[in-house]
Order: C-alpha cells, then structure tokens, then sequence
C-alpha cells in the first residue's frame, strides 16, 4: 500500500506550477518522480517538490538518483577510503549500491566473505577465513552496464597482511580485465548507537550475496581484551570477514564470529580496529615463508571463571 498522500491531480499542477528539479526518485512502474530527498529510513520516503513534500512508501521506490552524487566528497586515507556527510537511505537501496564490493573468498579448507575497500583491489577479511592458507580465489560481482552483476573469479589474490590478534587480514586482488574495483567506504567517525539499523552482506553456508538486517545491540561488548559491536543481525559461518554497513552505506565494522548457542548474537570487529590495522599493516606485515608472521598474542592458561560468556564459533 502506497504512502503517497496526494492526489494525482494536484501532483501534477504542482510539478507544473513549481517543479523542483534535483534528486530523481525512480519508482517499481518506471515513473520517476524529481525533488529534494529531505530523509528516508526503513519504510517511508520524504520528498520534498516544492511547495509540498509527499510520502513514499519504500516499497513504491526502486533507485533513488541523487543530484550531489557526482560531488560526493571522498577522502582517500592509507588504503581505504571515507565519505563526507553521506546520506541515509534505506538498507535496501544502500545493498543495491554496496553488494558490488562484497567478495566470496575461497580457500581449499574454508569459504568466507570479505569487503573490497579501495579501487585498486585492496580488501579485508578475517584472519581465520585464511589461516595456514596461501592458495587463494576470490569471487567478485563486476557491475554491466545493463545493471546485473557478472559472477567471476579472480586467480590473483596476494596476502598483505594478517593480525591474529584482532583477526583481520589484508588481501590485493588483480582485476581479471585491468578494470577498477568498485568498493566501499570505511566510516569516516565512530557514531553507531544501540538500536541503529544495520545489514550485513556475505556469504553464509556458501549462499552468495545473501543481505542480513538487524539493529545494534551494544556498541562495545567486551571478549579477551577487544570491543566488538553486538547485532541481532543473522550471523552464520561463511559470513565471517563480510561487511556490517550502516543505511549510509558505510562499513562499520567486520562480521568474525556468533554464538552457536544463542540466536541473534552476532558480533563485528568494529571500523576502528580495522582502519588502525590498515594504518599499520607493516607491522604485520605477511611472510610466505611464515605463514604465522605478524604479531600473535598466545592464548592464557585457561581458567574457570564465574559469569564467562559462553564459546564463540566464528
């Protein structure tokens, strides 16, 4: 059922007396509507025409064609790249946007996801996804100009960098045709908050560029030392080292590991320990010859503590 509160009449003397021409809202029948997105979450769209602002329902919205998209502002920091001041829009139109940069990584002993974070190539995924692996294959979607996706693989993939500690890896792919990659940008400041809606997009059970939706638990949940943000966002094996976004299409952080046990206990490292990991991959720098080369923190001797939380799976 359409939100649109409007009458076709009076929408049509209204673009003729006042057209407002700016973002261009394209809807499911092909119709495109031109205004001024004034703000969209996950189920209503307000657009703003001139001199009214109607409602659309986001099931009536198929794309949305921003007017500043041309003179979106991103920064290029290290290897990954930040946006200034990106709009919110609806997890389903930011999945279409982003799915592009989520990659299936394959090893000969485990499936994974990852994210690529920059047009040369450049992507992250999690440490365990690859561990003691060094015969890599990614699986990429590369956009068609008729808008599908083209499903290839890519042979070339070299281990930048690996942190065992923070379970995140570095990995450069070459493009198959010399072609740029598309990616995702990191957000540029920490500002989740409990009850956020967020998505994921990965590979779960090898079911390629599955979307998970869900909201922010708890930013900051403490295991072995580290902060990681807790989601109810389905998390299941195969999405580890995938992407969680914001609906500003952000990477927020990255999806490593749930709780068999429990449902709707998922967990991602959070975009700053992966940006400082970036910032710092020299450190951890990969050696072929050392399949364990960078920083590994050992295990403790186990103990027996009263309220620990119960075993994590990645």
């Amino acid at each position: 059922m359409s939100a649109l509160h409007l009458s076709t009449a009076t929408f049509l003397a209204l673009l003729l007396v006042a057209p407002c021409p700016g973002d261009t809202v394209i809807l499911s029948d092909g119709k495109e509507l031109e205004g001024t997105i004034l703000k969209q979450n996950e189920t209503t769209l307000w657009l703003d025409i001139g001199p009214k602002v109607i409602e659309l329902d986001n099931n009536d919205v198929q794309d949305v064609v921003e007017s500043g998209d041309d003179e979106v502002k991103v920064v290029r920091e290290s290897l990954f790249h930040t946006v200034e001041e990106p709009r919110e829009l609806s997890a389903k139109l930011q999945a279409q946007r982003v799915s592009s940069s989520v990659i299936k990584v394959r090893t000969p002993g485990a499936i994974g996801s990852g994210v690529i974070i920059n047009e040369e190539g450049y992507a992250i995924t999690n440490a365990h996804v690859i561990q003691g692996e060094q015969d890599l294959r990614a699986i990429i979607w590369v956009p068609q100009p008729d808008g599908t996706k083209q499903r290839t693989t890519v042979e070339d993939v070299e281990i930048i960098a690996v942190n065992n500690h923070l379970d995140l890896a570095l990995l450069k792919m070459s493009h198959p045709d010399k072609d740029s990659f598309p990616y995702s940008p990191i957000e540029s400041w920490e500002g989740i908050m409990v009850g956020q809606p967020v998505f994921a997009i990965g590979n779960p059970l090898n079911m390629e560029q599955s979307m998970t939706e869900g909201v922010i638990s708890t930013t900051q949940r403490n295991f072995d030392g580290l902060s990681y943000i807790q989601t109810d966002t389905p998390i299941n094996p195969g999405n580890s080292g995938g992407p969680l976004f914001n609906t500003k299409g952000e990477v927020i952080g990255i999806t490593n590991m749930g709780i068999p046990s429990g449902d709707s206990l998922g967990f991602a490292i959070p975009a700053r320990y992966v940006k400082d990991f970036i910032r710092n991959r020299e450190a951890f720098a990969y050696d072929a010859m050392n399949p364990n080369a960078g920083h590994n923190y050992q295990d403790p001797p186990v103990r027996k503590l009263p309220g620990a939380p119960p075993q994590l799976q990645p």
